[in-house]
């Protein structure tokens, strides 16, 4: 059996407790990821356990290895358990993970059993028909047992202001119990971090930038404390076991249900203990956000998780591997390996095509195999970054003496800080920066008593039509039922309301010309939507008119009742535009036709369910401001 797990740090978790299992039986589990060492990969090959934990890059890295006999390894695999199955599913690794099992099934010579585990589902029964893959025939069945009964929950909504309010209120809250706070971004867990150690409070952090042993240093240390606090991103938001929690304190807001969900669900787990979460916003539009969020958690809704469309990148990406894995590519029988499913059957053979034009793969009779561009593109490493379908940004590893602390973006080492020292903020400590190797990419540091800051880029996906939506709800004077508005969010919210009103309207939108004459049409419906409509309406919006979340800017030359007119005849289907550097954002791009790549990403980046939305409701409000 295969046990595949999203993150390392679940795997090394999991791993003790699986073994236990699998010894009562007389059954043996081991584990195999980027952090197992040489040695023991031997010793799993001489001595193959019954259960293997594992991540699917580490599964390709296996299948191509030369060190590997795939056949040999995976002759008697009979079975896979993906844990966390949503968190693959809405990406591309729950892509790379299908096409590895229909590799991996072809190895072993037959269906293997697929079982998916996860408790924040929408949309189940898709999900298990997604999970299925090629084998679509054999039975299936969703297994839900009944929760088991969780006490009370109580979820409270505050508005802090600031990151240094938010310490001061997590410090002076449930003392001497546990408290883990979750946050959006490195750059707050660092900011948060140094502000609670200010405070006089013990805390541990946990983000993807702090190295493997920093984190599982933070991680046991909080798992045996008592008056602490851990400040981390999403990377605890999946089952790593931290010991008991008291509290679960979210700073903002998540962008799901689903992740709030998650991190509620790390409460509760003894006898007599509720569930809970307190939101602390820094913003009043964090506000609203937190509570159209809960709005929707209150009705019981939950996202559906949906497998990005199109993934000709990942159908370029298994073509290349399976030559790598078999040494040639054949010509003709190279969809046996995939058993019909669906990308490799609608998209393998253009991309092939394309593979063989451009060089990536070269022919010798009915066979091909990596030609001299895939080399060039991809043979680092021993064609290492083939293995993995997600595209990290050059980091520095941070290192104090011979510790490794964790890594920093080369734009917070190349960016210009006059004669002043540079100081990191990192595992929410100040460290100076002594030396900087280039070009071993390394960042050698000493602690200080500077102050530090914390920067890494990221970029956010906006949020759904359904919470943008339930945000209107809330503006329009609904209350998430259940949850308790501090006195100084619901002072947030009653301003809100005010300045937005002439923004809602109950079941239609609104299209408004301000005082200063620009006109905007208030749709909350998204940000893909939003950008959907912006790409369907060329003649009423300038190709630089912004959009988000709640609506778009329209051309301020055009009558507010000729724009409602002609949105009556609007098709919401137009193709949304790609630049260049979006592109470099999905992982072998280079390796399917410039066309078929801006396809691919324009088809992720639009909503054009929410964008008919949008269009489709009763009738638009006209206003003007005054």
């Amino acid at each position: 059996m295969l046990y595949v797990c999203p993150l390392r740090a679940l795997l090394n978790d999991l791993h003790p407790r699986l073994a236990g299992y699998a010894g009562w039986l007389g059954r043996s589990a081991a584990l195999w990821h980027g952090d197992v060492g040489a040695a023991d990969r031997r010793r799993i090959q001489r001595q193959q356990p019954d259960i293997l934990l594992t991540t699917p890059e580490s599964l390709e890295a296996m299948l191509v290895s030369v060190k590997v006999d795939p056949r040999e390894m995976f002759r008697q695999l009979r079975a896979v358990v993906v844990d966390e199955v949503h968190a693959f599913a809405g990406d591309d690794r729950g892509w790379h993970l299908l096409l590895v099992l229909e590799r991996l099934s072809r190895l072993a010579g037959r269906p293997l059993q697929r079982i998916g585990l996860s408790a924040t589902v929408g949309n189940p029964e898709e999900l298990l028909g997604w999970l299925q893959g090629s084998c679509s025939e054999r039975p299936r069945r969703v297994v839900a047992p009944p929760a088991p009964p969780t006490g009370s929950t109580e979820v409270t909504v505050d508005h802090v202001g600031t990151v240094g309010n938010a310490a001061t209120v997590i410090s002076s809250l449930h003392r001497g119990e546990k408290r883990l706070v979750f946050v959006d971004s490195r750059r707050r867990a660092e900011e948060l971090g140094a502000a609670l150690r200010a405070a006089g409070v013990e805390t541990f952090l946990s983000h993807s930038s702090l190295s493997a042993g920093e984190r599982r240093r933070s991680e046991a240390a909080f798992a045996e404390a008592r008056d602490c606090v851990i400040v981390a991103t999403s990377t605890l938001e999946l089952g790593v076991d931290v010991g008991d929690l008291d509290r679960v304190i979210q700073l903002n807001a998540p962008r799901t249900v689903a992740s709030f969900l998650q991190r509620l669900g790390r409460t509760g787990r003894r006898a007599g203990a509720s569930r809970n979460c307190l939101f602390l916003c820094l913003e009043p539009d964090d506000v609203l956000h937190a509570a159209g969020l809960l709005l929707r958690w209150s009705q019981g809704w939950l996202e559906p998780v949906v497998a990005p469309p199109s993934p000709r990148h990942i159908v370029a990406q298994q073509l290349l591997v399976l030559a790598l894995q078999e040494r040639t590519l054949g010509l003709r029988t190279w969809p046996e390996w995939w058993g019909g499913l669906g990308p490799m059957a609608s998209d393998g053979s253009a991309v092939l095509s394309h593979l063989l034009e451009a060089g990536y793969l070269e022919t010798d009779g009915d066979l091909a195999f990596v030609g001299p561009e895939a080399e060039r593109r991809f043979g680092r490493r021993h064609f290492s970054d083939l293995t993995s379908v997600f595209t990290a940004a050059p980091e520095f590893t941070v290192l104090a003496g011979r510790d490794e602390i964790g890594t920093v973006g080369d734009d917070v080492l190349v960016s210009d800080s006059g004669d002043a020292p540079r100081v990191l903020l990192l595992a929410g400590r100040a460290w100076l920066v002594t030396h900087v190797d280039w070009t071993r990419r390394r960042c050698f540091v000493e602690p200080t008593g500077l102050p530090g800051r914390a920067r890494w880029s990221s970029t956010g996906g906006g949020l759904s039509f359904e919470i943008t939506r339930a945000m209107r709800d809330v503006l329009l004077g609904e209350d998430p039922p259940g949850v308790t508005l501090s006195r100084r969010a619901a002072g947030a919210l009653g301003e809100l309301r005010d300045h937005h009103s002439s923004q809602v309207a109950d079941g239609r939108t609104v299209i408004e010309r301000s005082a200063t004459g620009d006109v905007h049409w208030w749709t909350w419906a998204g940000t893909a939507a939003n950008r959907t409509l912006h790409a369907s309406l060329p003649g009423l919006v300038g190709p630089r008119q912004r959009f988000g979340d709640r609506g778009l800017r329209m051309r301020g030359d055009l009558d507010t009742r000729d724009l409602a007119d002609a949105l009556e005849t609007v098709d919401a289907t137009a193709d949304v535009p790609v630049n260049n550097a979006a592109l470099s954002g999905l992982k072998f791009s280079a390796a399917i036709p410039d066309g078929l790549a801006r396809r691919t990403l324009a088809e992720r980046l639009a909503d054009h369910n929410g964008a008919a939305n949008a269009l489709a409701d009763a009738r638009i409000v006209l206003r003007s401001g005054t």
